[in-house]
Parts: C-alpha cells; sequence; structure tokens
C-alpha cells in the first residue's frame, strides 16, 4: 500500500519529509514505551500540561507551514491538519462540529494509540497528550482569519473507559 501522505527520504542524511517538513518514523511500542516512562517520572498531572503546551505549539508551527505550503486558510488548515494527523497512526480524527464564529469544536478519536497501551480503566483519560493540538490549530486559524479567539481543550470520554469505543475532546472558548 502507498502512503497516504508523501514521504521523501534523504538518501545522505536519511532525514524523511513530507512536504518539507522534517519527520520521524518510529515504532509505536517505542513511543508508548517513552511515554510511559515520563509520566511516571514527572506525574501524570504534570506530564499532561508540559505535553498540552508543545502540542498546542506544534499544532501551531504545523498550521503555520501548512497553509504557506498548500495555499490553504483559516479553518481549512485546521481541517487539513485532522485529516494529515489521521494518515499519521495516532488515531482517526474526525471533526464532529467546528463553529468558525467562536473556535468551538468537538473531535472524536477513533483507534487512538494511547487506548492500545492503557488497560481498560473507567478513572483514565488516556488520550489527554492531543488536549493542546486542537486548540493551538484552532487559534491558528483564528489569527490567519483575524478572530481574537483564546480555546482550551480537553478529554471528555476515553475509549479506556471500558464503556465507549471512542475518544472525544471538546474545544471551548477559555
Amino acid at each position: 500500500m502507498k502512503p497516504l501522505v508523501p514521504i521523501e527520504v534523504d538518501a545522505h542524511t536519511g532525514v524523511w519529509t513530507t512536504d518539507g517538513m522534517p519527520m520521524i518514523y518510529m515504532p509505536r511500542h517505542f513511543f508508548l514505551n517513552n511515554h510511559a516512562a515520563v509520566e511516571a517520572a514527572l506525574g501524570r498531572d504534570v506530564f499532561a500540561k508540559q505535553l498540552y503546551d508543545a502540542g498546542y505549539l506544534s499544532a501551531w508551527q504545523w498550521c503555520e507551514r501548512e497553509s504557506q505550503t498548500h495555499g490553504i486558510r483559516g479553518v481549512e488548515v485546521f481541517r487539513h491538519y485532522m485529516k494529515r494527523v489521521s494518515q499519521r497512526g495516532w488515531a482517526q480524527f474526525t471533526i464532529l462540529d467546528v463553529n468558525e464564529g467562536t473556535g468551538a469544536a468537538t473531535v472524536r478519536l477513533d483507534n487512538s494509540i494511547f487506548t492500545f497501551m492503557e488497560p481498560r480503566r473507567p478513572e483514565i483519560m488516556a488520550c489527554y497528550m492531543f488536549a493542546g493540538w486542537f486548540p493551538g490549530a484552532l487559534e491558528w486559524a483564528a489569527k490567519d482569519t483575524g478572530k481574537p479567539w483564546k480555546l482550551k481543550g480537553r478529554e471528555v470520554q476515553c475509549a479506556c473507559d471500558g464503556k465507549h469505543d471512542h475518544c472525544l475532546f471538546e474545544v471551548t472558548p477559555a
């Protein structure tokens, strides 16, 4: 099967790129083991805050670059972002709703990598790493179109609870 996103590998450096953006390819277990180790060392709350901020910044930077690469703007860049991250093995991200007036959004995740790591435990919101991605991308879209959105994202449902087959995130005005 041909990759859903274009991948180029530099013959001299081994660096992988997609649309000119450097990428890293690794086994899922390697990433998940590292994620679990850092969470254990820092504690879930501290690690979640760090991942939120890093995810927010990374989404912002990705949207800025992809907007220039593909000539797309505003919320369309957020839609493109959800499509591209869905093609990279994190989860399937489906935008259930996005309010282009306020930036509020609901995003569904199916097959999140974190649900493969966590046992079924009702008290766990295992996919918190993604929480900053959505407001980061949507606030970039707001800036691009001159809107003053300040947003926050949070996981409100996780497939690890044993009651649901998917995860759900809400983005609301901060």
